[in-house]
């Protein structure tokens, strides 16, 4: 191997590359997928890969020695991850192919719910959530479509992208700040987060990092 190759990591048959780099390296550290079962039958839509800045290990001192079993239940500790001031990335692969419309009412009905609780749903809210509804609305997510979800460091923003194939890349920017944190919660937020799977596989990563 080129020393210039990443490592894959197979999430439920889905290629994630070990790194992202982005203004930096940034480590998979935590994986998982969404799924629903009907009658005793499991149906995956998601693959979730989420990647963060290795640094971010120096915020969450205070579980060091934990067991993944503990962290997992703590949301104290996914507080703290997210709101840690270092750079994240959350790659979404689409196993099931589904409307763009639907998913944003998905995400639009996660992120509007976890304001209302936290008193933050206002105009400018209501506003942000809305462009990406409409970013959503036209889109078709086939299978192995990718959603990049990126979250700076320098500022408390989010950028969604948008690749299919054969399509051009498409991106919006979350301004808003409260909008851009609830959706962090959605994919990290604990036993909150859409997926039980990421956050076990994230409680277990960051068990292993803080016992280095």
């Amino acid at each position: 191997m080129g020393s210039n190759e990443v490592e894959v990591v197979m999430v439920d048959e889905v290629p994630f590359p070990s790194q992202i780099s982005t203004t930096k390296p940034l480590s998979l550290l935590g994986h998982g997928i969404t799924d629903i079962e009907i009658h005793f039958l499991q149906i995956k839509f998601t693959a979730i890969g989420v990647y963060l800045d290795p640094q971010i290990v120096a915020h969450l001192q205070k579980w060091k020695g934990k067991a993944a079993e503990d962290i997992a239940q703590d949301d104290d500790f996914f507080e703290a991850l997210i709101s840690a001031p270092v750079e994240k990335l959350v790659r979404v692969v689409v196993i099931k192919e589904i409307k763009g419309s639907q998913y944003g009412v998905q995400l639009e009905n996660a992120v509007r719910d976890r304001l209302a609780e936290d008193d933050k749903f206002e105009e400018e809210e209501e506003e942000a959530l809305e462009q990406i509804v409409d970013f959503f609305q036209s889109k078709y997510f086939k299978t192995d479509t990718v959603l990049t979800f990126h979250f700076p460091s320098t500022s408390p923003t989010a950028q969604i992208a948008f690749a299919s194939k054969g399509k051009e890349e498409s991106k919006i920017e979350v301004k808003n700040a409260n909008v851009a944190e609830m959706i962090q919660k959605w994919y990290m937020g604990g036993s909150r987060g859409v997926s039980p799977t990421t956050t076990s596989s994230l409680a277990a990563g960051f068990s292993a990092e803080l016992s280095k």
